[in-house]
């Protein structure tokens, strides 16, 4: 999915009622403006290269 495809606008107020959640209109923007900057954070995380040798670790361990 490229970002021209993605509205977070509707995925926002979908989501919101999916989950029943009284979501009211003067929140929408600024709810939207939040998942618009998660999913920038995301996408940084999720084009970090990892080898191929690198596992998932069944518990964290700190």
């Amino acid at each position: 999915m490229t970002d021209t495809q993605f509205d977070t606008t509707t995925y926002v107020k979908q989501m919101a009622l999916l989950l029943d959640l009284q979501l009211p209109d003067e929140y929408i923007d600024g709810v939207v403006e939040n998942f618009d900057r998660i999913r920038v954070i995301a996408q940084v995380v999720n084009e970090f290269p990892l080898a191929e040798e690198v596992e998932a670790a069944p518990v964290f361990e700190p």
